[in-house]
């Protein structure tokens, strides 16, 4: 029987993703074969990341073109984005805490394309004056992958509800934490 090498790849990120330091036999039993079969699949935890890696990318990059980044306001494509990276969350939080994934020459250019993208629509928002100009597009590129992982991680653990993923972070994210003034 031949080994469907992406529903491995799905079926680690499922479990990885609800558990982060789950073992290679742990994750064969999950996509339900041996660990010998994983293990020529993947020549260990590090391949295994690696592979995650570029699921992860892909299924980003697959995000960042639904959301329309060009299209529409700069708050309409956040939101849009938020909404389709909702589905592989859980994939991007684990990869995001992924250290050995973002040190030294082996970075995978993929998430410096995806960074790019993100701050182009965070600058996009700037120049038409819908976002703050005193926050770069790097900081608030990285603070949407930070919401979108605690997003990810409190809907697993069952302290938010999932319809409220996309709302609660860009509403976070694009509005702030003040509480506003009623005119």
């Amino acid at each position: 029987m031949a080994v469907d090498r992406d529903q491995v790849l799905r079926s680690a990120a499922a479990l990885l993703t609800r558990k982060s330091t789950a073992t290679m036999d742990e994750v064969a039993k999950a996509a339900g074969i041996s660990r010998a079969t994983l293990h020529r699949h993947f020549a260990g935890r590090d391949a295994l990341v690696r592979a995650l890696e570029s699921l992860g990318i892909a299924e980003c990059e697959a995000a960042l073109d639904a959301a329309r980044l060009d299209e529409g306001t700069a708050s309409e494509a956040v939101r849009r984005l938020v909404g389709a990276v909702e589905p592989v969350a859980g994939l991007l939080a684990f990869l995001y805490t992924e250290n050995q994934l973002f040190e030294g020459e082996q970075q995978n250019a993929g998430w410096a394309s995806i960074d790019d993208r993100i701050s182009a629509l965070f600058r996009r928002g700037q120049l038409s004056g819908e976002f703050r100009i005193d926050l770069t597009p790097a900081w608030l590129t990285e603070a949407l992958y930070g919401l979108m992982a605690s997003g990810a991680w409190m809907v697993h653990s069952g302290k938010g509800a999932p319809k409220d993923f996309q709302h609660m972070i860009v509403e976070l994210l694009l509005g702030g934490a003040l509480r506003r003034e009623q005119p």
